[in-house]
């Protein structure tokens, strides 16, 4: 996969091309949890210098997809039962702030980007797109983020949000996830706070319940009905 170098009149970053790449790669299982990322062979495989793919690493490092190990350098992060089980704790909390926030601010343009983001996802999975279909539904959670505007609170989800984007990307019916999402819409739509907060915590926990209590998520398969 080659990624031209940046150029002055670039309206992307390089890096921020990278990173989405790197993303997508792990996302689709070709870098594996443990996999090791290694500067010189990223720059060759994309056909770039060492600097973006340094800055790229430290956005996803950030992300919470690749950590560091003392021997190995930088490799796509794993997540065992209890990361899995922590995870959920601190992102239902969150969602549920985010969407109670997002309902008493959003404004009618914030409601027309949440609609077409649903709308975009439900086309993607209409043409078997999948994996743009999952990135539709993870910027809708973001979008929901922004909209609440709270500073704080991005801080702290900012380091959840690949890890959490990852694990979703194992939901396989997705015309159910959309349809949440659409009540979700729905709650922070209405006004009411309330509503929001209680249906943000319906669907974390919903989907919380899926994912094994003992299976590391190298190998994550859900349980029972696929959300």
């Amino acid at each position: 996969m080659l990624i031209a170098e940046e150029t002055p009149t670039t309206d992307r970053p390089l890096r921020e091309s990278v990173r989405d790449a790197i993303r997508s790669r792990i996302f689709e299982g070709h870098y594996a949890p443990g996999t090791r990322l290694v500067e010189r062979d990223l720059a060759a495989e994309f056909n770039v210098s060492r600097l973006p793919i340094r800055e790229a690493l430290r956005m996803l490092r950030q992300e919470g997809l690749i950590q560091d190990r003392a021997s190995r350098g930088s490799e796509v992060a794993g997540l065992s039962p209890k990361d899995v089980e922590d995870l959920f704790d601190v992102r239902q909390s969150l969602e549920v702030l985010a969407c109670r926030l997002a309902a008493a601010r959003a404004t009618d343009k914030d409601l027309k980007h949440l609609a077409r983001l649903l709308d975009e996802a439900d086309r993607f999975l209409a043409r078997g797109s999948i994996l743009e279909a999952h990135r539709a539904n993870s910027e809708f959670h973001d979008a929901i983020t922004a909209i609440a505007n709270n500073d704080f609170l991005r801080t702290a989800l900012e380091p959840l949000q690949g890890r959490m984007h990852w694990l979703f990307r194992h939901v396989d019916d997705l015309p159910e996830l959309i349809q949440e999402h659409r009540d979700l819409y729905a709650a922070i739509a209405s006004g009411d706070a309330e509503r929001a907060a209680a249906q943000s915590a319906s669907h974390i926990g919903k989907y919380r319940e899926q994912f094994p209590q003992n299976e590391p998520a190298t190998e994550l398969k859900l349980q029972g009905k696929r959300p």
